[in-house]
């Protein structure tokens, strides 16, 4: 790993939700390395955080940066609202959110529900727009100042199947509030979008079934954690970038798949 500069700028600080393990915590170490200030969201995960905030810490000792760890269940309206003034609380400042949590859960058109609806756009859609929303207020408050949020879609988006109906609804719903975000919250706040293929392995796959599915692309390769990451960290800090949505799946989304990939 490269050595963080010893003499960064004024420090930035970004909230990576679920942070604790997985994609949100390569996002969380790759933002840091970068000479961020991350604030480490977790749900439930708590020493999973503990250690993310550790690990952040010894990557950026030589310069003294802050990281923190913060829980909220983004399927509460309540905890979500409380968990940007939380940040303040510590930080002082915010400048940047990527909201990296997301519940993933199996239904489709045979057993969906709206109980399962609503779990899914809770915390996949509404938490991401309320942490937009309270974000472009922090920032219009401290004025002659600029954010950023990064949402974690899906290459699905791009390339449908009829699996996990309720989370890919959540998702598309989240692509749409891409683009409106982006509209209503400019210029204080731009928001984009970072869509991975198939990029860590799950208990619904063998070693031997992610490694043959992760070769299904017109790449040969799909998104590794540090491509996805590296992705975020640009997002973040490309000031011309808002509405979009960046593809980091090489080229998943251009072939059909008629399953989800952890159901092939």
């Amino acid at each position: 790993m490269l050595p963080v500069s010893p003499h960064p700028r004024q420090a930035r600080t970004v909230l990576v939700t679920g942070a604790g393990k997985r994609l949100g915590r390569e996002i969380a170490l790759a933002l840091a390395q970068g000479g961020w200030q991350v604030a480490v969201h977790y749900r439930s995960s708590e020493q999973d955080a503990i250690k993310t905030v550790a690990d952040c810490a010894d990557i950026t000792s030589a310069n003294g940066l802050k990281h923190a760890a913060f829980q909220a269940d983004l399927a509460d309206e309540a905890q979500v609202r409380a968990l940007l003034p939380a940040v303040l609380a510590k930080f002082g400042t915010v400048d940047a959110v990527v909201n990296s949590a997301s519940t993933f859960e199996h239904d489709s058109a045979a057993d969906f529900s709206f109980a399962a609806m609503e779990l899914h756009l809770r915390s996949n859609t509404g938490a991401p727009i309320l942490l937009a929303q309270a974000l472009h207020k922090h920032v219009m408050a401290r004025g002659c100042s600029t954010g950023a949020v990064v949402n974690l879609l899906d290459q699905k988006l791009w390339n449908l199947n009829p699996d996990f109906l309720s989370y890919t609804l959540s998702k598309a719903a989240l692509e749409v509030a891409n683009t409106m975000l982006a509209q209503a919250l400019a210029p204080q706040l731009r928001v984009v979008g970072v869509a991975p293929g198939l990029t860590l392995k799950s208990h619904m796959l063998s070693d031997e079934q992610f490694a043959a599915l992760h070769k299904i692309s017109p790449l040969g390769r799909s998104s590794t954690a540090a491509d996805v990451a590296a992705t975020v960290k640009f997002a973040l800090e490309n000031a011309s970038i808002t509405g979009t949505t960046l593809l980091v799946d090489g080229g998943q989304h251009l072939m059909q798949f008629e399953r989800d990939f952890s159901l092939m």
